[in-house]
């Protein structure tokens, strides 16, 4: 039965939590063990339904998927072999095109049915069949993508925009490719340096990690080996979110600063000025949560873009967040043309949001938030949505959670740890 979420607001948030594994770097190192000769292990793997969908993907391809702790998953390949991928999964899950490099490289064909995902607007899948042909794939497109390769050779590719999962689909491919490609314009996320340092581990040769420019060399085979994931930073500037907008005080446990840079820029220029002392952040309470004017008292913005700008994730708590500070802050959606769709929801809980058009959003805060009944259209809207009910005074009800529960490992328990008033009930919409 569909669930939702419970939540009596007005509560100052407190204590110390540690961020799930990230889950843009567990989906492609799930794909990545399917490249290996050899069982795999990934550490840090968050309890998530992303996950467990993609690892039902592998799991009937033929792979032998054990979970041997807690948040370690041990992946063998040794049976796999390129069926049909399952449509009403691949619907599930936007990452399942991730796929289609490893199938590719091992077996040299792969029929993919087209992959789901969240309403975010329009998700462009052509810089990942553009760099396939280039590697020498023939690519048939219709209501089933369908790739075939005698055999894959390097390439100098230039990959049209920065895509995260085109990237990692490129070099999943190149890695067993006859020769060196070197991928220009490429995406360089925490996630996408994990997942390169995983293929690394299991025998590839892959240098520029951390650039948008990797050299790839070739290699006939790869052998499985002992991945981790990292930290989520999503769930990080989540946290220094919620604690804000609750004037708590949260300890957040190991983190990387590396992956942060940005993050902190422009919760800095919200008035929200976390410490940090080695792998440990703490948001104190009490912050100024003043926006700060551009020079000449401009109304400033906070915008995404390729890493390491600021993350598109973080776009819908940035703007929440920017809900409970002083001043006028222009958000600016440029990379998902539905991603801030979900406003409406804030405005009905007495946020003062002006929607300039699909990218763009004018703030004043501070508002005094008001309990709704609401609905989660997607990970992030939602983990945004619940963020505004803990602020809010009065309870609210946040319906499909679902989506948030896509991304947010027992975000319900881990909130109720801090102090959060949350409980998760049956959608009473289904009786």
């Amino acid at each position: 039965m569909p669930q939702s979420f419970r939540v009596t607001g007005g509560v100052s948030l407190r204590g110390r939590v540690r961020p799930a594994g990230n889950k843009n770097a567990a989906l492609p190192l799930i794909a990545a063990t399917l490249l290996g000769d050899t069982p795999s292990e990934i550490q840090n793997v968050p309890r998530i339904r992303d996950v467990e969908s993609m690892l039902s993907l592998v799991s009937l391809l033929g792979a032998r998927v054990e979970w041997t702790a807690d948040h370690t998953v041990r992946v063998d390949p040794a049976g796999v072999s390129p069926k049909q991928l399952d449509p009403d999964l691949c619907a599930q899950l936007r990452a399942s095109i991730l796929l289609a490099g490893p199938l590719l490289a091992r077996f040299h064909a792969v029929t993919l049915p087209p992959p789901g995902g969240d309403v975010i607007g329009r998700r462009r899948v052509d810089s990942h069949f553009l760099a396939f042909e280039q590697l020498g794939a023939e690519v048939t497109i219709g209501r089933e993508f369908r790739l075939e390769a005698k055999a894959l050779t390097g390439a100098d590719i230039f990959l049209d925009e920065p895509s995260v999962t085109g990237t990692e689909n490129a070099m999943m491919a190149a890695v067993l490719a006859k020769g060196r490609t070197v991928l220009r314009n490429a995406a360089s996320e925490p996630h996408v340096q994990d997942l390169a340092r995983g293929l690394v581990q299991m025998g590839a040769h892959i240098e520029g990690i951390g650039t948008n420019h990797l050299i790839i060399d070739g290699v006939a085979h790869l052998q499985g080996a002992r991945m981790e994931v990292g930290p989520d930073h999503i769930e990080v500037g989540s946290f220094i979110g919620l604690a804000a907008v609750t004037d708590g005080d949260i300890t957040i446990e190991g983190v990387r600063l590396e992956d942060l840079r940005a993050m902190l820029f422009h919760f800095d220029r919200l008035g929200v000025r976390p410490t940090v002392d080695g792998t440990t952040l703490r948001v104190a309470p009490s912050q100024e949560r003043r926006i700060r004017p551009d020079v000449g008292g401009h109304v400033p913005k906070i915008e995404d873009g390729p890493w390491p700008a600021f993350p598109a994730d973080l776009t819908s708590i940035a703007l929440v967040t920017a809900t409970q500070c002083d001043g006028l802050v222009l958000i600016f959606e440029k990379m998902f043309e539905s991603r801030l769709f979900f406003v409406d929801k804030l405005i009905g809980m007495g946020a003062r949001i002006v929607l300039c058009d699909p990218h763009r959003a004018v703030v004043a805060g501070p508002s005094k938030l008001r309990a709704s009944v609401v609905e989660s259209p997607d990970i992030r809207a939602g983990m945004a949505i619940l963020l505004a009910a803990l602020a809010a005074e009065g309870e609210s009800i946040i319906h499909n959670i679902g989506q948030i529960d896509r991304g947010y490992e027992r975000i319900d328990e881990r909130l109720r740890a801090l102090g959060a008033r949350i409980e998760r009930v049956d959608d009473e919409r289904t009786r």
